[in-house]
């Protein structure tokens, strides 16, 4: 588990942050820490966001505002007086009508930033992923877009690039059912990965907001120690004291879904052929200038193995 600072008290000059994507399970997350923290946050959602989940976010101190980055002219009211926006916006997790890649990571990204120059915000905060991940398809082609349109804006900026976040790719959502014991494999299993924790790529958020930006930074992130998804299925093997049902996606299969016309799950392909290659992130640069303690995969398997899952 990540170790944080004490909760800061930002001063009342300070204007709020606003996190875009403040409904998906990162930026939930920030929002959570950031009003620990002390810090005014501005939640941007849509109408036809979950109400349960809005209410938590209501709960913790979050100022919903709605907006949609398909849509600029609802972005100004929510960037107005804004210090900072955070965005981890995706259409790859969505399952609103309308969502794509090209209309919601690519131009509706561009917009936010747009936005945010003529608003007057100082700082931008944008969630994209490894380097080593992705390839020619709409995914990385917006992501890696929206990096260089950062770069060139007068915004300060940092870009966050995580590995494969452990509580996606081994949980249930992906294949890999820790408490049924059966697990999904893509590929041959044996390249490791940079596992990182959701929690630490959003405690890395709220300390980079705690002090003013640096501009410019592009952070490469993982875990603390590159792991096999065979060599995770064996820690969590250990953790359970059971043997796990493994079934295992070949890589032939992987690229013939690459080949989709359908740019969502031809994205999603190229993440899984990205898990099938492996991604290991040097960290030690990065936790010399944001000293964090990370989570493991062993210490992350004890963790949801003794927690009973919500039915």
């Amino acid at each position: 588990m990540t170790t944080g600072r004490g909760p800061s008290r930002p001063g009342p000059e300070r204007g709020p942050i606003l996190v875009a994507g403040a409904t998906g399970l990162l930026g939930r997350e920030i929002c959570r820490r950031l009003t620990l923290r002390g810090h005014g946050v501005r939640g941007l959602v849509r109408p036809s966001s979950d109400p349960e989940v809005l209410a938590s976010l209501r709960d913790w101190g979050v100022r919903l505002v709605e907006g949609d980055l398909r849509e600029p002219a609802s972005l100004a009211p929510a960037c107005r007086g804004a210090e900072t926006v955070v965005s981890t916006v995706t259409a790859m997790r969505s399952r609103q009508p309308g969502d794509d890649l090209e209309t919601t990571d690519l131009r509706g990204q561009s917009s936010l930033v747009r936005v945010a120059e003529t608003e007057g915000v100082d700082g931008f905060v944008y969630l994209s992923f490894s380097g080593g991940v992705g390839g020619d398809e709409p995914l990385t082609r917006a992501k890696r877009a929206t990096e260089e349109r950062l770069r060139t804006s007068r915004l300060r900026s940092l870009v966050l690039r995580p590995s494969f976040f452990m509580e996606v790719w081994l949980g249930p959502a992906l294949g890999f059912d820790y408490a049924q014991g059966r697990v999904t494999i893509y590929g041959t299993g044996e390249k490791p990965i940079s596992w990182i924790s959701l929690g630490d790529v959003a405690e890395l958020v709220v300390r980079s907001l705690d002090d003013r930006l640096p501009n410019g930074e592009v952070l490469e992130l993982g875990g603390p120690e590159p792991v096999s998804p065979n060599e995770a299925v064996r820690i969590f093997e250990e953790t359970a004291g059971r043997v796990f049902e493994v079934q295992r996606v070949p890589e032939d299969e992987l690229r013939r879904r690459a080949e989709s016309t359908e740019p969502i799950q031809r994205a999603f392909a190229s993440l899984l052929l990205s898990y099938a290659a492996g991604d290991v992130v040097p960290v030690k640069e990065t936790l010399r200038l944001h000293p964090l303690r990370l989570l493991g995969v062993r210490e992350y398997a004890r963790g949801v193995l003794q927690t009973p899952r919500a039915t």
